[in-house]
């Protein structure tokens, strides 16, 4: 296994970071099969993994029960544990020490390593910040209880920005990242501003859901002419392990066949080693994907800003991706952690934006069948979608 250096703390984790919220499950997303997804877990730390990333919600609560299990006989001690407080289930401060102490109990341990605000966005830190939250974990820091203090996101750069300027204490945060959202939620800006602050980047979703593991087949046509053979889930991975500021990469690993091919991949993972041609095929491979989408939008962002604060351009690239790649659940679930302001359900039709886009779509069209299929959940259909040019 490689290591890193896990930013400003004294720390060297895994490259390769078990997320913990698609175990193994017996039909139903509740009902975790205990017995291999100990055996997984297990094996990747006895292979050298050693940060492991849980929350209150995955798998209904069921993941940090499973893995406080995996962590007895010994295991808890090699590893460092991060799971995450459900800010939208915190009413008032009291909730704070119910879900913390609940969570300690599910893990069956005294102390979790990293903790962190879960998912938040603009709004959601706004009011996490306004209710204490920081304050209370700091106490719970000089409690013992918790051990490093951080955040995962989901929202655009500008709200990541506030949120690293928002508290100072802030030792590492978790982003969505991948080579198709170099520009989308927090992108690479996001990781070099982190870094640039002295935070340590985890990255979730390297794979955007599996979806990158199983791209469409144009896109796998790329990865079949190179002249080094790998699987599209190790290009994807390895892309991100190339970059120097990550310093864990989360995979959320369902059979054991995933993790040791995982593992091995890890193995091989090295700053800066892509060589130019590499490089320059999985650029291809972005370009690609964006030529898939139904909205021929670019992202230039000329549309920008809205006068209702509707963000045209992250609720198109949510949209197009889950018809390119054949996974609109995920992009409804992506969709929902946007600020509700920023959704295409606060577009009023103005078409101010229409003016201002050189690739002349219909924006006031799109937005409402947008919403439509992300947060109603309408089939997408082609034949009644809007023109893709006015």
């Amino acid at each position: 296994m490689k290591y890193r250096q896990f930013g400003r703390i004294d720390f060297q984790v895994s490259a390769l970071g078990f997320g913990c919220m698609r175990l193994p499950t017996l039909g139903e997303h509740s009902r975790i099969d205990e017995p291999e997804a100990i055996r997984m877990i297990r094996r990747a730390i006895d292979e050298g993994l050693n940060y492991l990333d849980s929350a209150y919600v995955y798998h209904e609560g069921n993941s940090e029960v499973v893995l406080g299990k995996a962590l007895l006989d010994g295991y808890r001690r090699r590893v460092k544990v991060a799971t995450k407080l459900p800010v939208p289930r915190v009413k008032s401060r009291a909730d704070f020490d119910r879900i913390l102490d609940e969570q300690l109990a599910r893990l069956q341990t005294d102390q979790i390593d990293f903790y962190l605000l879960h998912g938040i966005n603009k709004s959601g830190w706004e009011y996490a910040r306004d209710l204490g939250v920081m304050e209370w974990m700091e106490d719970a820091r000089r409690d013992g209880k918790i051990g490093h203090i951080g955040f995962s996101f989901h929202d655009g750069f500008g709200a990541f920005k506030d949120i690293v300027d928002g508290y100072d204490g802030w030792e590492f945060c978790q982003l969505q990242y991948n080579y198709l959202d170099v520009e989308h939620q927090a992108g690479t800006k996001g990781v070099q501003y982190a870094v640039a602050r002295g935070l340590a980047v985890v990255v979730m979703e390297p794979l955007l859901g599996g979806r990158l593991a199983s791209p469409p087949a144009p896109v796998q046509s790329i990865w079949d002419s190179a002249p080094q053979l790998r699987r599209s889930a190790e290009w994807a991975l390895q892309w991100i392990w190339d970059q120097r500021e990550v310093s864990v990469v989360l995979s959320g690993m369902s059979t054991m066949e995933q993790l040791v091919e995982n593992l091995a991949s890890a193995d091989r993972s090295e700053a800066n080693s892509l060589s130019v041609k590499e490089s320059q095929l999985i650029a291809t491979a972005r370009e690609l994907c964006n030529q898939l989408y139904p909205v021929p939008c670019t992202q230039c962002r000329y549309c920008m800003p809205c006068p209702q604060g509707v963000d045209i351009p992250a609720s198109m690239l949510t949209f197009n991706r889950g018809a390119a790649l054949n996974s609109m659940p995920m992009s409804r679930i992506q969709y929902s952690y946007a600020s509700r302001e920023g959704r295409a359900s606060s577009c009023i039709q103005c078409r101010e934006c229409e003016e201002k886009c050189p690739q002349t779509i219909p924006i006031g069209d799109w937005m409402p069948y947008i919403d439509e299929v992300l947060a109603k959940g309408v089939d997408h259909d082609p034949a009644r979608a809007p023109a893709a040019h006015r």
